[in-house]
């Protein structure tokens, strides 16, 4: 199978969700970071890569359990994996009250209508088919709500008999306390409305790069 999204043709490649947003995600703040980092005799790609935070074990776990695969906690360092183990169990438990079902996971599907893919974890909440995603971060970010809303979108048109009822969820583990924040929206038209923009500028700016050789 030949990685990427292709059209129904088979030969027409299109772009996934993340390539359209991240062509015009706002890189201000992870410059400053690396900027910042440099000043102090530090390589941001070796910091990035050896960060080991609480969210980020938290997210790992989630995804095992997502899989009904072991998760092996790493013993060090024993604050970081307290709060992350303390973040999976806040996951659980909601998962519990909210009954929780992945029906399936990793699903690739691509829009002919509008021309891109995206793969996500197929899931119900409360028995209602929702559009759900895990993220590990400082905060919530528009793009987040892009990308779930543009989900949204491919499930509703590649799966036409399972409308999405039970709105979006967005699950965020803090990176340094791997605190668990579980977020709900009924609809997402606005962020919809916003991706259908980037997608058209994405083909605009392919073209005008063309040109500009």
């Amino acid at each position: 199978m030949k990685p990427g999204y292709y059209l129904a043709d088979g030969s027409t490649r299109v772009p996934s969700v993340t390539t359209i947003i991240g062509r015009f995600k706002d890189a201000g703040g992870l410059i400053h970071w690396a900027w910042k980092l440099g000043t102090e005799g530090k390589d941001y790609r070796a910091v990035r890569d050896e960060a080991a935070d609480a969210g980020t074990l938290a997210h790992k776990a989630v995804e095992a359990w997502i899989r009904k695969l072991e998760f092996a906690w790493p013993t060090e360092p024993a604050e970081t994996v307290k709060r992350a183990e303390t973040a999976f169990g806040a996951f659980k438990q909601w998962a519990k009250q909210t009954r929780l079902k992945v029906t399936d996971t990793e699903v690739a599907m691509v829009s002919e209508r509008w021309r891109f893919g995206g793969r996500m974890d197929a899931i119900l909440v409360q028995g209602k088919r929702s559009i759900g995603d895990w993220k590990s971060s400082a905060s919530i970010y528009p793009e987040y709500l892009l990308q779930i809303a543009a989900y949204g979108k491919l499930w509703e048109e590649t799966h036409p008999a399972e409308p999405v009822k039970g709105g979006y969820h967005l699950l965020r583990f803090d990176k340094e306390y791997g605190d668990f924040h579980a977020h709900w929206w009924p609809e997402l038209e606005a962020a919809w409305e916003a991706f259908q923009h980037l997608r058209r500028l994405y083909d605009l700016d392919k073209e005008l790069k063309a040109r500009a050789k």
